[in-house]
């Protein structure tokens, strides 16, 4: 399959999954993570989920994240630019959903990228090296590069691994893991 198909099948594969799945799937991804060696960190970039595009709940990592006294960052999309800009997530931050139901900070504190420690990232697919599809605008892949070189990168899913991808572009950045409900990947 290419690109453009694997990236159909899993929304539709994800179109398919009722609320008490992904609520009981997105609790077992967020306690696999409370498993893995990410705790030694201050800076946590966590995006904030599509509930119409049916991602993996983020809240139950956000919920971890703010009881470890962690600094959450969560990010703004510039669909001119097609780049993400980072705010630490505070008490005070008013998020509202954007055009493409994306729940973004109005404003706050910026947080620059090279700041941030671990990053935990949505997507579409992903396969048994690292490989990652998302929605196809290369927000994270352009935020990734921006990125100190030690960041570790996580992503979400709540399938597991597609074979292995034979379409990957130069400026794909890989996963360091991926957390599915039953397994926990980690890639060299």
């Amino acid at each position: 399959m290419n690109k453009k198909a694997l990236r159909q099948h899993y929304k539709i594969l994800r179109a398919d999954l009722d609320n008490s799945t992904i609520e009981s799937n997105s609790l077992a991804i967020a306690n696999r993570i409370l498993t893995m060696p990410l705790w030694g960190f201050s800076f946590y970039h966590i995006f904030l989920s599509i509930e119409e595009q049916k991602e993996v709940d983020t809240d139950f990592i956000l919920h971890v994240l703010q009881g470890k006294d962690k600094n959450v960052v969560v990010s703004k999309s510039d669909f001119t630019t097609n780049q993400l800009s980072n705010y630490l997530l505070t008490d005070n931050t008013r998020l509202i959903k954007n055009e493409y139901n994306i729940p973004e900070p109005v404003d706050g504190i910026p947080i620059a990228s090279d700041q941030i420690e671990v990053v935990f990232i949505p997507l579409l697919a992903f396969d048994t090296v690292g490989n990652r599809i998302g929605y196809g605008k290369g927000f994270y892949d352009r935020f990734l590069a921006k990125c100190n070189d030690k960041v570790i990168k996580v992503g979400l899913s709540f399938f597991e691994a597609a074979p292995e991808f034979s379409f990957v572009e130069s400026t794909d950045i890989k996963l360091d893991y991926c957390v599915t409900p039953n397994k926990t990947y980690v890639f060299e």
